[in-house]
């Protein structure tokens, strides 16, 4: 969503970062750029001047601290103000009234109402353990009641039953009432939209608000309608009162503006985003999160997330004990892969770590996209059990069979069991007992123990089984490291086959190293690559079968 604004944000605050010092002449002319990034990104004009205004004001006037170079001081106060435009909390949907708490979802027609009103209730029972009722109050578009039904049946969730004839107000008494009697927690009202706000609609919302005492308002928006999206919220704040707002479709190639400017203009929280047409594509909006997105920093606290709901504990429990003893084979590999992709694929997981959003050009181009995942699933699916049990059997007439079955060739599958082989090395460095394995357990202790995974191997190494476990990697806190200690352990990665660990301590965005792991480990086909990401890399640590 945010892309091309990452892009220029990205390349104006580099400019400023390379600098020793910094003029007021240097601010005013990032911030005319800054501001030029904003426009083109559809963020209201008075939100980029108000924006621009608060930055300049702190920029010019900034007590530099003498550790910090000004250029960063600039970037940090850009992001404190991002911040601050978004909403400087996230804000979750309030239950906190007596049951039934009803939800009024409102917004224009198309905006994907019905859809997110059945997200929210998928999210509401399966991570509140909330009994929900949906109700449709769409009586005008063909088969809305029906679709709503559908999707309750699809998310196991409650829909009232649907009686002909009834108006959009009798159909949400009928729905509360019902709600009531059922002993619901939750009842999601879905009203009616219109192609544009007009009379009757306003005039619909404010009788179906009367007789069902909403606790939530919520504004369902579509974020690629940008500019537009603002006036909506105003209108419909201005007649019926919303109390939040609901983005859809952010995982779009919209410019995003819509986010940066609604809670801005109209006060009101955004409390989800959209992230996909799945039932599970909802986000609660973290608004520090995003701004770190936006500027190239990274996400790593959803990525984290995104993994403890995605990683199975039991599976990673499996793989540590795998891990241990340096066993890796075909089936672990296309299990780290489904995993990827579970966690949102290549594209996903990138946009989240720091300093790998100006990487996604060189990754296409690299041919390390989620494409390449299904294609090796494919091939791994189309080997026998003896096969992924002991790729090194595999020989001309097998890999010809193979790829007639997967519909690939055979340089990708000697691509792929050439990275069989890089991860099945990692592996043997990770289990072992020597130097290499003591570093690398600590290296990923740290993630395991934040998903609660910690101490299922010695020294420390919680088993991850998942990609989060490979990537996240809990490097011990360098920054608390004497310069003995550091060196120390640049010579444990050494000995590891992990090369020099650059950038000590932590690389920081722009360092191309993985974020908690050493600077020296890359990503595998891009300009100055040097060993590779476990389940990507070409060449990984240690010497080749």
């Amino acid at each position: 969503m945010f892309e091309s604004l990452q892009e220029r944000l990205g390349s104006i605050l580099n400019g400023l970062t390379g600098r020793g010092a910094l003029s007021e002449a240097d601010v005013a002319a990032a911030l005319r750029e800054v501001r030029r990034a904003l426009l083109e990104a559809d963020v209201a004009l008075e939100v980029v001047r108000s924006f621009t205004d608060k930055v300049r004001d702190k920029a010019v006037g900034a007590a530099v601290l003498k550790s910090i170079k000004p250029g960063q001081m600039v970037v940090k106060i850009v992001h404190d103000e991002l911040v601050e435009m978004l909403g400087a909390e996230g804000v979750a949907i309030d239950l906190n009234a007596p049951a039934p708490v009803v939800i009024m979802m409102v917004g224009l027609q198309g905006s994907g109402k019905t859809t997110t009103s059945a997200k929210i209730a998928k999210r509401l029972t399966e991570r509140q353990n909330k009994k929900v009722l949906m109700a449709s109050l769409d009586t005008r578009r063909p088969a809305a009641q029906e679709q709503l039904r559908q999707l309750g049946e699809q998310v196991k969730v409650a829909t009232l039953p649907i009686v002909e004839g009834q108006t959009p107000v009798d159909i949400a008494r009928r729905a509360v009432q019902a709600a009531k009697l059922g002993g619901h927690d939750v009842v999601i009202l879905d009203t009616a939209g219109r192609t544009h706000i007009d009379e009757p609609l306003m005039v619909e919302m404010a009788d179906i608000k009367k007789v069902s005492s909403p606790h939530e308002i919520l504004l369902v928006a579509d974020s690629l309608t940008g500019q537009d999206a603002v006036n909506l919220a105003k209108s419909f704040d201005e007649r019926v009162g919303i109390t939040g707002l609901v983005l859809t479709r952010m995982d779009g190639d919209g410019r995003g503006g819509a986010a940066l400017s609604m809670r801005a203009v109209t006060g009101k929280p955004i409390k989800l985003i959209g992230t996909g047409e799945k039932m599970d594509g909802l986000e609660e909006f973290h608004p520090k999160r995003i701004a770190d997105r936006i500027l190239g920093m990274g996400d790593i606290i959803s990525l984290v997330e995104k993994a403890a709901e995605n990683i199975d504990a039991e599976q990673a429990a499996a793989m540590a004990k795998k891990m241990q003893s340096g066993k890796f084979d075909m089936n672990d590999l296309a299990g780290q892969l489904q995993q990827m992709s579970k966690m949102g694929g290549m594209g996903g997981i990138m946009g989240m770590m720091p300093g790998m959003g100006k990487m996604k050009d060189q990754m296409a181009a690299a041919g390390l996209d989620d494409k390449m995942f299904g294609r090796q699933l494919a091939i791994i699916s189309s080997m026998t059990k003896a096969e992924r049990a002991n790729p090194d059997i595999l020989k001309h007439s097998r890999k010809k069979r193979i790829a007639a079955g997967s519909g690939t060739d055979a340089a990708e599958i000697n691509k792929l069991l050439k990275m069989h082989r890089g991860m099945a090395d990692m592996m043997k460095a990770m289990g072992g007992k020597g130097k290499g394995g003591g570093l690398m357990r600590g290296m990923m202790g740290g993630l395991a123990q934040k998903m609660g995974l910690g101490g299922m191997m010695p020294g420390g190494m919680g088993g991850m089984g998942g990609p989060g476990g490979m990537m996240g990697g809990g490097m011990p806190d360098l920054s608390k490291m004497d310069p003995k200690q550091l060196e120390a352990l640049q010579k444990q990665a050494q000995a590891a086959g992990l090369g020099g660990m650059k950038g000590l301590p932590g690389s920081l965005p722009g360092g191309g190293g993985l974020p908690g792991l050493p600077g020296g480990m890359k990503l595998p086909g891009l300009p100055g690559s040097g060993g590779g990401l476990p389940m990507l890399g070409k060449n990984g640590p240690g010497k080749k079968k």
